[in-house]
């Protein structure tokens, strides 16, 4: 209930931050191609990522069904993004859901750990191959030398191919006094690669499908920018990387257009970030709402044939 009321608190300072007359300038310089584009790849971000909930589970050796494990993941990354610090905050939206279909505490923790894993892969991963293969445009974007990009993308690659042999020779597990974490095998792991992948190519497609037409970005380029901004927010610890995640991009991409760059920012805010923060609210209220209301009916019915069996 605590992160609830953090969630509307939250929800009502970013709304008295936001200028209306900024957003509905951004809305209106887009089309409806863009926004329409943009609101399919969010649906398949999210989609996406309830196939971390899937896997972990899968890991775990635990089942949920689908509907649950939907609104589990959907809810807990809409707020999380939003409100930072996804172990805690993720965690306990998870929990709210999962443990009243059996899934213990540690089981939760667990679960967040091993999403957060999939989440981490996905975005090394994109980054060290824009490096390696993209080193020349990522040049212009860092100032590094092209050779030195290929040297960091090349050792990203091979330690994320370390990681993949390691799981993949043996069962691995952490251990933290009592607490117990078994990594995901080798095809669990290859299946967070691709799902971390196909998230983090579709989030930063509805930041690129927003851009003023004709800035001449590749998409793999734009996408490993998108990664490493995304990396900087989490590390900030800034609610959604506030801040952190758009300086990141207006540094990259000075040469485009500072208005057209920052309205299409706005638009991927509203679009990614608060639209769906809205309706995980909505859902979370209208699950707690109907949960009371059969756990009265419940209670009504039990009196009634209490006073009948009396």
């Amino acid at each position: 209930m605590l992160l609830f009321a953090a969630s509307l608190a939250v929800l009502y300072i970013i709304l008295s931050q936001v200028d209306p007359a900024e957003i509905r300038a951004a809305f209106r310089s887009a089309t409806g191609a863009q926004l329409a584009m943009a609101g399919m790849l969010t649906a398949a971000s999210y989609a996406l990522l309830s196939g971390y909930d899937l896997l972990a589970l899968r890991q775990l050796r635990a089942r949920m069904r689908y509907r649950i494990v939907a609104l589990g993941s959907f809810t807990s990354y809409a707020i999380s993004f939003t409100l930072g610090f996804p172990p805690l905050t993720a965690g306990t939206v998870r929990y709210w859901i999962y443990a009243p279909r059996g899934l213990s505490a540690g089981k939760v923790a667990s679960l967040t750990l091993i999403a957060g894993v999939t989440f981490i892969l996905g975005m090394a991963t994109v980054l060290s191959a824009a490096l390696l293969f993209r080193a020349d445009a990522m040049a212009e974007l860092n100032h590094l030398a092209p050779k030195l990009n290929m040297l960091i993308g090349g050792a990203g690659l091979a330690a994320l191919a370390g990681y993949l042999t390691w799981v993949g020779v043996e069962r691995r597990a952490i251990r933290m006094q009592r607490w117990r974490l078994e990594l995901p095998t080798l095809p669990v792991s290859l299946a967070q690669l691709a799902l971390g992948i196909g998230d983090m190519l579709a989030a930063s497609g509805v930041l690129y499908v927003l851009l003023p037409p004709g800035h001449g970005i590749a998409f793999e380029t734009f996408a490993a920018v998108y990664a490493f901004a995304a990396m900087l927010g989490m590390a900030s610890h800034a609610p959604g990387g506030v801040g952190v995640f758009e300086a990141t991009f207006l540094l990259a991409f000075s040469r485009l257009p500072y208005e057209g760059l920052l309205g299409s920012l706005l638009l991927f805010r509203v679009v990614y970030y608060l639209i769906p923060f809205v309706l995980a609210l909505l859902l979370l209220g209208a699950m707690e709402i109907a949960s009371r209301l059969r756990a009265y009916r419940a209670r009504i019915e039990r009196d009634a044939t209490d006073e009948q069996e009396g």
